[in-house]
This record gives C-alpha cells, sequence and structure tokens, in this order.
C-alpha cells in the first residue's frame, strides 16, 4: 500500500475547454499523506482537477507530479455488463494463470502472468467481502449487480491495485446507507494519499483536512468538514464586519470629499469678491488666487484619492464574502392543514417494486423520507404514485396537486431559458411575476435567461425546483427523488432553506441521511423484502 513518501502536486496548473472556457489557472496544489476534501461550488473544478491528477486529461499547461501510482474513482461509473466480475477486478488473466498452475500447467508464461502475487484470488475475495460484496463471488458478469454495488465494484479494482494515491469524485452518488457505510468504513482505514470531492457530509467528517477550490485558488483549513464550517463562520462574520467598516469609511471618504468642494467652491465665490472690490493690488491678488487653487486643488485630490483607496478596501472586503445566498420564498399555497387527506396507497403492486399489502395514508403537512438499499423499488414507487407507472393492483390516489422531481431532471426543456421553462409550469403569471419569483431563488436579471441546458448541476437543480414549486396549482404533495446527488453543499443548503418555506406534504427518497435530518422528516418508510412499512428513525442507521 501507499508509503509515508507517497504525494501528489500540481504546480502552474492550467486548463480550458476546447472552446475556450478557462476551467483552471496556473493553479499550485499539493497533497501529502492523509486524508484531503475537496470542496467548492458547482462548476469550481473540482471533477476536472481531478481527471487532471490522474492523466485522465492533459493540462492546457503546468505540470503534475506524483510519487507512485493514481487510482481515480470517477463521478460517472460506468462497467461493460458483459464483463466478468474478476475481468473488472482486473485479475481475471492472474486468476487464469493460477488455476492453471494449481491443475499442473508449470507452463513459464502462467509463472510470468502471476508474478508470484499467489495470494490474488484470497485478496480479492477478501476486498470484496469488505466493501459488503461477498456475495457477488468473481465469476458472476457485472450485469447481474446493482448500480450501487458497480460503484463499490470499481472501488474494489482500484484498492487491489493499491495505487499510492486515491482519488475519489462524488464516490455515494447513488449509493444506498449500506453501501454508504462500507464506502465509509474504506476511506476512514485508507493508509496513504487520499483525496475525495463529495457532498456527502459523513464522508466529509472523516478527512483529516479541506482544501477549498474557489475562483482557481485553494484555502487550506485542518479538521474535517464540521470544523471547516465553524472556521468559515469566524471568517465570514469576520468579513462582514471589514465590509461594514469599509463601507462606513466610504461614506466618510464621500462626506470629507463634498466638504472639499464646498470649501473650494468658498474660496473662488471669496476671490472673486476681493477681486471685484479691489481692495488689494492687483498682483497679489492674483498670487493669493493661485496658490489658494493650487491647495484646493491638491486638497480635493487627495479626498479623491482616500475615497477611491476605500472603495477599493470595500471590494476587496466584499468579494471575501461567500455568495452563498440562500433561497427565500413565499408559497402560502402550498400548505397543506393538519389532518387533510392528502394521498392513499391501499393494497398496491408495482411494476417491478414494493407492494403495499394494507393501507398507507398520507394526511396534512407530513414529511416523509423513503429510504432502503438500491434495486429496492423507490423511484417506481414515486413514479407509480405521481401517475408516470400504472399500478400493476390496488390503488395509488393523490387528493391534492403533486409534482415529482426526478434523478434526471429533465421537467426542464434544455432549449429554453430558466424564466421560459418557469412559465410554462405557471402560464396565466405575467413574465414580471415569473422573473419576481424566480430571483427569490437566486436567478436575477440576466441569469433567468440562460439556456437550461447550459446550467451548471446545482443551477439545473434550482431552476427544476423553481419550476415545480411556482407551479400553477400550487404542489400540495412534493416527490423528489435523491435530490442531494451532485450538489455541492452550498446547493444543498439552498434546497433546504425551499424546503423550510414549502408549507405541503413531502415525500423524499434519498440516503443522505444528515440532509433528511435537516429537512424535518416526520416519519420514516423503509422499503424492505418488497413491501413497504413504517420504520423508526434508529433503524434507519
Amino acid at each position: 500500500m501507499s508509503s509515508p513518501a507517497s504525494s501528489l502536486s500540481a504546480t502552474s496548473l492550467t486548463f480550458a475547454w476546447p472552446d475556450g472556457t478557462p476551467v483552471l489557472d496556473g493553479l499550485d496544489i499539493s497533497f501529502g499523506p492523509g486524508r484531503t476534501g475537496l470542496v467548492g461550488a458547482n462548476g469550481s473544478g473540482k471533477s476536472t482537477l481531478l481527471k487532471l491528477l490522474s492523466g485522465a486529461l492533459v493540462p492546457t499547461g503546468g505540470t503534475v507530479r506524483v510519487s507512485g501510482e493514481v487510482g481515480l474513482l470517477p463521478q460517472n461509473v460506468t462497467l461493460d455488463t458483459a464483463l466478468r466480475v474478476d475481468d473488472a477486478l482486473g485479475i481475471a488473466a492472474k486468476r487464469a494463470a493460477l488455476h492453471a498452475i494449481e491443475a499442473g500447467d508449470a507452463a513459464e508464461e502462467h509463472f510470468e502472468t502471476l508474478d508470484e502475487d499467489w495470494d490474488v484470488e484470497e485478496r480479492a475475495l477478501v476486498t470484496l467481502g469488505e466493501l459488503g460484496l461477498g456475495h457477488i463471488g468473481l465469476d458472476r458478469t457485472v450485469g447481474e449487480v446493482s448500480g450501487g454495488e458497480s460503484v463499490l465494484l470499481r472501488l474494489a479494482a482500484l484498492l487491489l491495485r493499491r495505487p499510492d494515491v486515491l482519488l475519489l469524485d462524488e464516490p455515494t452518488n447513488n449509493l444506498d446507507l449500506y453501501a454508504r457505510r462500507r464506502l465509509h468504513a474504506a476511506v476512514a482505514s485508507w493508509p496513504g494519499v487520499l483525496v475525495v470531492v463529495s457532498h456527502d457530509r459523513e464522508l466529509l467528517d472523516l478527512v483529516d483536512q479541506i482544501a477549498d477550490l474557489r475562483a482557481g485558488e485553494v484555502a487550506w483549513y485542518g479538521g474535517n468538514y464540521s470544523a471547516y464550517e465553524e472556521a468559515l463562520a469566524v471568517e465570514q462574520e469576520a468579513a462582514e464586519r471589514t465590509v461594514r467598516a469599509a463601507e462606513a469609511d466610504v461614506r466618510k471618504q464621500r462626506r470629507e470629499l463634498t466638504d472639499a468642494h464646498m470649501k473650494l467652491a468658498r474660496r473662488k465665490r471669496y476671490g472673486q469678491k476681493m477681486s471685484d472690490s479691489k481692495r488689494e493690488p492687483k498682483i497679489v491678488m492674483g498670487a493669493r488666487k493661485r496658490a489658494a487653487q493650487e491647495s484646493a486643488g491638491k486638497h480635493r485630490i487627495m479626498h479623491e484619492e482616500r475615497l477611491a483607496e476605500a472603495r477599493e478596501r470595500l471590494d476587496e472586503a466584499v468579494e471575501a464574502v461567500r455568495d452563498d445566498d440562500e433561497i427565500r420564498v413565499d408559497l402560502p399555497y402550498t400548505a397543506v392543514p393538519p389532518g387533510r387527506q392528502v394521498l392513499t396507497l391501499e393494497k398496491l403492486k408495482t411494476v417491478h417494486g414494493p407492494g403495499v399489502p394494507g393501507l398507507l395514508d398520507l394526511r396534512g403537512p407530513e414529511r416523509i423520507a423513503l429510504v432502503g438499499r438500491n434495486g429496492a423499488g423507490k423511484t417506481t414507487l414515486l413514479r407509480t404514485i405521481a401517475g408516470e407507472l400504472p399500478p400493476v393492483a390496488g390503488l395509488a390516489e393523490a387528493h391534492v396537486p403533486l409534482r415529482f422531481l426526478p434523478q434526471r431532471l429533465d421537467v426542464l426543456d434544455d432549449g429554453a431559458t430558466v424564466a421560459e421553462n418557469v412559465a410554462r409550469f405557471a402560464p396565466g403569471a405575467t413574465p414580471n411575476r415569473v422573473r419576481a419569483r424566480l430571483a427569490r431563488f437566486l436567478f436575477r436579471g440576466k441569469r433567468a435567461d440562460q439556456l437550461a441546458g447550459t446550467l451548471s448541476g446545482g443551477e439545473r437543480f434550482r431552476a427544476a425546483l423553481a419550476a415545480l414549486l411556482l407551479a400553477e396549482p400550487a404542489p400540495q404533495l412534493l416527490l423528489l427523488d435523491e435530490p442531494t446527488n451532485n450538489l455541492d453543499m452550498a446547493s444543498v443548503r439552498q434546497l433546504t432553506s425551499a424546503l423550510e418555506s414549502y408549507e405541503g406534504a413531502l415525500i423524499v427518497a434519498g440516503h443522505d441521511l444528515p440532509f433528511l435530518d435537516s429537512i424535518g422528516i416526520t416519519r420514516w418508510l423503509l422499503v424492505a423484502d418488497g413491501e413497504l412499512r413504517d420504520a423508526a428513525r434508529e433503524e434507519i442507521g
């Protein structure tokens, strides 16, 4: 495994996309032994940086240096479904050579292929077992495992390679709670250099330091994500105090400059009065006038310079304050009275999904978390409730207006602007009303005119959420499927603040327990063994 001397660094790292869009410009960064959480807003370049460090992308400029081998787990894991598990792990050839030798074939090529890795099969099975994949064995095909298991399978392949540096890009996306626990344990026990990009707060609380990528530069914070948030809060409080002081200084310099102009005007009027009255010789009055103008000019220039400097200090202070605005919007028409019947599921059977053997009623503004293993059928159940899939048997009836936000965020028309997309859901609203409401979702001015297809992941989610929450009629039941996937921490906070304003009933399918706890879940429903049942929070993990 990684040696204590393992490291990864980049000097003057520069990268731009083929169309010229810059991502990084002259970045210097270095990672030593230990676990680092790489955080930053959507679109800041985190995934691109990991690809550059791993060699998956070639930088436009600068150099990358690594002592040892680098392994990258990309954000979107795709494996050939026809591959056998041992092939996906990269050990198929060694395993075949081992079996040939054990069968009595002493050909030299088998020994060369095995390269004295006699315990390769045993190590592979142990690694699979540590990640909760012991049941799949080495002879099955990738097509027989779930999406979450394929992510862990790709991680197992990396662990078997024993790279000196491990890079993980959103590794918990689409993992259920049980798979997340396995991945968390693997990260916690990693002995070498590890860099992880994630929105999973529990995972980021396992790291030793945080690297915050912002505006093409990196700020370092010791400790885990919770410590980073505390340090950031102190920084932001100090930055806001500096802004207030700088604003006061600008006001003071502006007043003094105005006073200087008034004094100059008074001196001009006095000089003119003396000249008109001819109380002093012309040569004396001329010298006095020139001296007064020179003095007043210097005085004015001094105050103008001070005002410019004060404005510059204010600009610097404002830049230090983060623009991680929260969504603040009133949604009174989404309110559901306590006790009002919202949803009825009775003797329900879904297509390839869970069933409800008896009666399940949702009443009033309940907030329900829908949890369960990957492949248990949570998305199928939500699509059935939303009316996208017909039930095989039984009843799924909503008694109030509902909206469904799927993982794919395909409720938006990529060829239309943000404002146009929202207007489609609220055809009775005037353009001014649409824009005023969108501003509360942080799409102000020209941002509302961006094409949906050009939005970052976090912006796209925010636009889709705005379209649903501002729809007419207002949704009194909102269905969200894995809403925090691919969202940065600022976007998760924005989602949380938006849901605080939402007064209707809510069903959220997800595995992000800190997020679910933060939005005030009142009821937990567990999908297990093909059925939906109530569960206690303690059961979930």
